[in-house]
């Protein structure tokens, strides 16, 4: 009794799993799919012949790792529906097996039964014992014999609906494989299409390097303005204490921050170089910058309160959000529905992310008194 409790229980905990394990694979595909949809749109708006190369760059090759995500992804479930198949293929061939053995012996049963179908053949039979005790044995086999036939009869049938179930979750297997095998050669299709497109823009950065390296330095100006513009804000004190309290209830939320829009991040926090003129540093990134659909509205990560709205060339309208010590940063938009000194919520709408030559960019920071942090750490 105590092995078959552990057994079931076993089953029961390796079923959740899969099923879990199914639904996770689930998640995953349908976020790659709906970020290679944002993607897809934001170049559809972009002229790539007139944007900012090294923008369009980092988002097509973004769009190609989803894509061979995707194909990665394809190849895990198609190798996976394989072993089922081949389990469900084993276990209807030994299905099968068993069967043609029980038909056998049912044949013999039939066989024997045959001989003896006149009921007076089998009163003769017991009549003609030598003895009661004969006669007991050979009423006994009958009986058996009877037993028997009706037993197998209905074995028989039981393992007939068995293989019919199997083959038809073999057929639906086979089917789903087939299914996932052509979307598989449609995201690999897709996908090649996505680095044609990437090794072209390459190759023009390498033609154009000093026009590009123009666009680059501009950037970089920028991106210094808007560094200097956000450490002197962190300067300004404050005539109202830190709210130490406050600071603490965000530190606690580390890894569970919601993100402020829904998108797709094209580039991460830190030190990167330049994807085609590898010795070049690109400006150090404070934030992350995310491509997002036109119209997206950006929301507080925590309750703070609103310290200063700064506008930067190359980054519109940005919101600064104090929360004790630590601060966020939105920036990017297009209209900003708060004011200096407003109290917001944790969700709460802040402004409207801009499009700017065709691209819808929103880039985020999180700061910590005048340190950057890696906002990728606190969202959830």
């Amino acid at each position: 009794m105590k092995r078959f409790l552990a057994l079931v229980i076993f089953v029961s905990v390796f079923a959740t799993t899969g099923l879990q394990a199914q639904n996770s694979k689930d998640g995953e595909r349908a976020r790659l799919e709906k970020e290679i949809e944002i993607l897809d749109a934001q170049l559809k708006r972009t002229n790539l012949q007139r944007s900012d190369a090294l923008s369009s760059l980092g988002i097509i090759r973004k769009k190609v790792a989803n894509r061979q995500a995707l194909v990665r992804r394809s190849d895990d479930e198609i190798s996976a529906l394989d072993i089922r198949i081949g389990t469900a293929q084993k276990e209807i061939n030994a299905l099968q097996q068993r069967l043609d053995t029980m038909t056998v012996y049912y044949r013999r049963l039939v066989r024997n039964a045959y001989k003896n179908r006149d009921a007076r053949v089998w009163y003769m039979y017991l009549l003609s014992s030598g003895s009661v005790a004969q006669a007991g044995r050979r009423y006994g086999y009958l009986k058996t014999l009877s037993s028997k036939m009706n037993v197998q009869a209905r074995k028989i049938k039981s393992t007939q609906q068995k293989i019919k179930v199997r083959q038809d979750e073999l057929k639906s297997l086979r089917k789903a494989a087939e299914k996932l095998r052509d979307k598989r050669a449609l995201e690999l299709a897709s996908l090649r299409k996505d680095e044609k497109t990437s090794s072209g823009l390459v190759s023009r950065l390498n033609r154009e390097r000093t026009k590009y390296q123009k666009q680059l330095n501009e950037k970089r100006r920028q991106v210094e303005a808007l560094k200097m513009e956000v450490r002197k804000a962190l300067s300004v004190k404050s005539s109202k204490p830190v709210d130490v309290k406050l600071a603490a209830e965000f530190e606690n939320n580390r890894g569970k921050l919601p993100w402020p829009v829904t998108g797709v991040v094209v580039e991460g926090f830190g030190q990167h170089y330049h994807p085609v003129y590898k010795s070049v540093k690109l400006p150090f990134n404070n934030g992350v910058t995310m491509a997002v659909q036109p119209g997206t509205k950006a929301h507080a990560v925590f309750n703070g309160v609103v310290k200063q709205i700064i506008v930067m060339p190359g980054y519109s309208q940005c919101v600064l959000v104090q929360h004790g010590s630590y601060f966020t940063f939105y920036c990017k938009l297009r209209s900003v529905s708060v004011k200096t000194g407003t109290k917001v919520t944790t969700g709460q709408v802040l402004g409207e992310v801009d499009t700017i030559n065709g691209e819808t960019l929103f880039h985020f920071q999180l700061w910590k008194d005048k340190n950057p942090q890696n906002p990728e750490l606190w969202l959830r």
